[in-house]
């Protein structure tokens, strides 16, 4: 470790000197930036990773200086990759200026990547609202580029955080819209049931008994099939438990389906916050008797 270390510092400094130093313009910024190229991956090897981060940076600025745009992207985004393990802000913000010089080099597809890198470290921060904006920005470049996989994976993100965040109608409208997608698609039928089910749970957030019977209609003119899976029955039965407001009749609706397919940890937490409300309900219905 000590001799990554002390080996780091030496190319650093000799990278510093060569800024310092007169030369012709072009090869000063070249010479200092192979050095500090070196000094910065020496800093990995002794896992000093503040310190290869804030070289990786200084490498970007050299080749700012040559106009290479698409080498400086490069050294930000390892730059973010060495902050990753130690600083999250810096992380991001290296990843930023990663992403706006793919962007004008036209290069949306490593865009389109750093922005999901960007929303997943929100996420792991568990700033939600943020983690939502990046992954929208995301979703976007991806589908620009016809990246339909990763576009859907974003999207799906967004919905669950707006569904966590209580966005419900917001979260119906993606799992809807990938839904509507994924129908076309041979590969993608299979999950259509799940993003319904997904959109459904939503609806019943929402405690709208007439919105909750529109929409499985509407599933059924979506996709025919669906009105014989059991993410449909389970819907129609939750529908009918929250109609009467059974709190029995609920639980044991989701206990059926949950003995054969285990439900995630998202639809749990959904369908715990309807269970709360019905028994909310039925709380203030027997103070009024």
């Amino acid at each position: 470790m000590g001799d990554h270390l002390a080996r780091a510092d030496d190319f650093e400094k000799k990278a510093e000197k060569k800024l310092s130093g007169w030369g012709l313009f072009g090869s000063k910024y070249e010479d200092a930036a192979d050095l500090f190229e070196k000094a910065a991956n020496a800093y990995k090897l002794a896992k000093s990773w503040d310190q290869a981060g804030a070289v990786y940076v200084k490498l970007a600025e050299c080749y700012l200086k040559l106009e290479s745009k698409h080498e400086a992207a490069n050294a930000y985004a390892d730059a973010a990759h060495c902050y990753k393990k130690t600083n999250t802000k810096e992380s991001i913000s290296c990843l930023e200026q990663s992403v706006n010089m793919f962007m004008d080099i036209g290069r949306l597809n490593m865009s389109a990547r750093y922005y999901k890198e960007i929303a997943e470290l929100c996420e792991h921060e568990q700033n939600l609202e943020q983690a939502i904006a990046y992954y929208e920005q995301a979703a976007d470049l991806f589908q620009s580029e016809e990246v339909t996989t990763s576009a859907n994976q974003c999207k799906q993100k967004i919905a669950q955080f707006a569904a966590q965040l209580e966005q419900y109608q917001k979260a119906i409208e993606i799992y809807e819209e990938i839904a509507r997608h994924s129908l076309k698609n041979n590969l993608l039928k299979y999950g259509v049931k799940g993003h319904l089910l997904n959109a459904g749970i939503c609806q019943l957030c929402k405690t709208d008994v007439v919105a909750i019977s529109n929409a499985l209609e509407r599933y059924e003119e979506l996709d025919p099939t669906f009105s014989g899976t059991r993410e449909y029955k389970l819907l129609a039965d939750l529908a009918t438990a929250v109609d009467e407001e059974d709190v029995a009749k609920f639980t044991d609706a989701v206990k059926e389906y949950d003995s054969m397919t285990q439900l995630d940890s998202l639809k749990t937490t959904l369908l715990l916050r309807v269970k709360e409300a019905l028994k909310a309900k039925e709380l203030e219905e027997d103070d009024l008797t």
